[in-house]
């Protein structure tokens, strides 16, 4: 079956993946803005904590998170938030809190500091994975017998936080990528023209040669997973994420194999790779 081939109304068929396609890219990060609110208030009225792994981006859905807690009074002082990756300036230390591209100071710039003080997320309910304690989020499930959801966007090469998909040369089979817990690693050619055409400009050498990241071993224990793919450039994964084989070489494809995981796309996603010919005057 070629996939880019499938129309645009059939995509998700016969997915395991629930498709979820939202009209615009802001109508997404209002979807998965609500939904994390769903989460946290039932928990809320059940007594229960709220554990989840966040990501630093897409930043859309926090504006939207932080009126919502606002204006509706959710508490999040019940919630353990662990952020799935950040930059690293060498293998064992963080990029600087003042670069502009360190997500640790991004949270708290874009969310926590805009929560309500009776409301926020207490401070020490606030990790990152952290490369000389690699077995925290591990511990964090253990102790509350539990990890509610873990959401983010998708990269270019079908990476969920910065899961890379194994090297051409590397022969990894799926549960060894599975296997693969909180590490620091090598962010991958693709990944580094995506972000650096985001982030800085093209600028190749401005983002970091390694990062941290929360590894599919915690991630595939969450009760729910939720995939965000608000851009044009995610149509290529979308269809290798929802129709392709279930492979490491696309890590988001994985999913495919969890028992309840949402992808929400924006329209502009779904459009086929396939570029249409056209024909033009001279």
């Amino acid at each position: 079956m070629d996939i880019n081939a499938i129309p645009k109304e059939d995509l998700g068929k016969n997915s395991n993946i629930i498709l979820d396609v939202c009209e615009t890219e802001q109508d997404l990060y209002w979807k998965m803005a609500m939904e994390v609110l769903e989460v946290i208030s039932e928990n809320n009225k059940n007594n229960e904590p709220t554990l989840m792994v966040v990501p630093y981006g897409p930043l859309g859905p926090y504006n939207r998170l932080v009126y919502l807690v606002n204006k509706y009074r959710v508490s999040l002082k019940n919630c353990v938030f662990m952020n799935m990756d950040e930059y690293m300036a060498d293998e064992e230390n963080y990029i600087s809190e003042d670069s502009p591209l360190s997500f640790r100071s991004g949270m708290n710039r874009i969310f926590y500091s805009k929560i309500d003080d009776e409301l926020n997320v207490l401070p020490e309910n606030r990790y990152f994975p952290d490369p000389r304690d690699t077995g925290k989020l591990e511990e964090l499930i253990a102790k509350f017998g539990k990890l509610d959801m873990a959401w983010g966007g998708v990269g270019i090469n079908g990476h969920f936080a910065f899961n890379e998909p194994p090297e051409p040369n590397e022969n990894v089979s799926n549960d060894e990528f599975l296997s693969r817990p909180t590490r620091v690693l090598k962010i991958s050619r693709e990944t580094k023209t995506i972000n650096c055409f985001m982030n800085c400009g093209g600028d190749l050498n401005g983002i970091p040669e390694y990062c941290i990241t929360v590894g599919f071993k915690e991630m595939f224990k969450a009760k729910k997973v939720r995939m965000c793919m608000p851009r044009d450039w995610n149509a290529g994964a979308l269809r290798k994420v929802l129709h392709g084989d279930i492979t490491a070489k696309v890590p988001c494809s994985l999913f495919q194999d969890h028992p309840d995981a949402k992808l929400y796309a924006a329209e502009v996603a779904l459009t086929s790779p396939i570029p249409e010919i056209r024909v033009y005057n001279k």
